[in-house]
């Protein structure tokens, strides 16, 4: 039995649908000006380039209160590294760091030898990854920050002209 196409599309039952578009509209309805909601985008995807796990989200909400953007954007910004993204994105900020430094992290035996060397490699290793996650998070914070700006000021927009159509029309 084929379905009417005139008839209004069914209502999403699935409980992740449901709480997707929660989430969604959530991040669409957020109040304040659009450079404080870009503000608070910026601050969380540049908080999630580190590999700071479980202080990402604390460091990218007291960035947001620091430069006055949204706190919610900004939790939800830090979002950008999760399970399934951390190895590639710490993996191409390590690189990033090496370019940067212009100078490639190497290993050799000698370095294995006494604890002191190791922790002398383990810290250019860390030093190099925070570089990497320093070039990477704030060129992603900047495209972030410009990319929301726009699309928060074009919904706001649509979001207008609707309004203003329903009231025209009624």
């Amino acid at each position: 039995m084929a379905e009417d196409p005139s008839s209004p599309p069914k209502k999403l039952n699935h409980p992740v649908l449901r709480r997707a578009k929660f989430w969604y509209l959530k991040v669409l309805r957020q109040e304040g000006t659009p450079e404080a909601i870009a503000r608070g985008w910026a601050c969380g995807v540049f908080t999630g380039c580190f590999p700071l796990f479980g202080l990402q989200m604390l460091l990218g909400l007291l960035l947001a209160t620091i430069l006055q953007g949204n706190k919610f954007t900004a939790a939800a910004g830090t979002w950008i590294s999760n399970p399934l993204t951390y190895v590639p994105i710490y993996y191409f900020n390590f690189h990033v760091g090496q370019i940067v430094l212009q100078k490639p992290v190497t290993f050799d035996e000698a370095q294995l030898q006494s604890w002191s060397d190791m922790g002398v490699a383990g810290v250019h290793v860390v030093a190099t990854l925070f570089l990497g996650c320093s070039v990477v998070g704030g060129t992603l914070g900047i495209g972030t920050y410009f990319l929301s700006l726009a699309l928060t000021a074009r919904w706001r927009s649509l979001k207008q002209k609707k309004a203003e159509r329903q009231a025209k029309d009624s």
